[in-house]
């Protein structure tokens, strides 16, 4: 029974040794600053990247600080928790890819805090790593993916089969590939959509110029959606 009252003693504080916190503060300056880095360059958030990335440094510097002098001590371990019961934190994360990177500099100064320095320094550039490959296989996804144009034509009147023929054909020639997706035609309306992949934007400029000079009550729609597949 002593010797648990004597474990669990909340006056007791640990020396921290200086020279150990000066090199945990350097790790974590050091890590920060590459995700900090890493997160600029690879963020797709639409907010200010480089306004948001000033904190990484500070807060986990902060953490880092916090952690070493409360892992001596269970009172104010304690104190922490009452103290963090108080205070609230009302900054707007708008983009779950923010959080993220918070979280990952938190661990960052927790695992400095902690003086558990090597395996902190690992996980942290194998996530840094995962996410810049990550960031270059979804950027070349995009670049595929931007490539598929919805494309609508709707003519105010009922064109026949062969005009209707010559209009797909000449779509077919300013793509690589394309998709049917409907058609429809009424007595006085046609309209045609499909997905396509141009050779140049330009080209569907071109080709809606042709439709609207052949065709005087026509309308042409194009539009990009991530959902689109061919």
């Amino acid at each position: 029974m002593d010797q648990i009252k004597e474990s669990i003693n909340f006056n007791q504080v640990i020396q921290i040794d200086l020279l150990n916190f000066a090199s945990s503060l350097l790790v974590a300056i050091i890590l920060s600053f590459f995700v900090q880095i890493t997160y600029n360059r690879t963020s797709k958030t639409l907010s200010n990247q480089n306004n948001f990335s000033r904190i990484f440094i500070l807060l986990c510097l902060t953490t880092t600080i916090i952690i070493t002098i409360i892992k001596s001590s269970l009172a104010l371990s304690l104190g922490l928790v009452g103290a963090l019961s108080i205070v609230r934190f009302r900054a707007a994360i708008k983009e779950p890819e923010e959080l993220v990177y918070l979280f990952l500099v938190i661990a960052v100064g927790l695992g400095c805090g902690a003086n558990q320095l090597i395996i902190t320094t690992v996980g942290i550039i194998f996530a840094l790593i995962l996410i810049v490959i990550y960031s270059g296989y979804a950027k070349n996804s995009r670049k595929e993916i931007e490539q598929i144009i919805n494309l609508g034509v709707i003519i105010e009147q009922d064109i026949s089969d062969k005009q209707i023929n010559n209009l797909i054909s000449e779509i077919k020639k300013i793509s690589t590939d394309l998709k049917f997706i409907s058609m429809s035609r009424t007595s006085n309306n046609t309209t045609i959509n499909l997905d396509v992949k141009p050779n140049k934007f330009q080209n569907l400029t071109t080709l809606s110029e042709k439709i609207k000079n052949k065709f005087k009550n026509s309308k042409v729609i194009m539009a990009y959606n991530d959902d689109l597949s061919l």
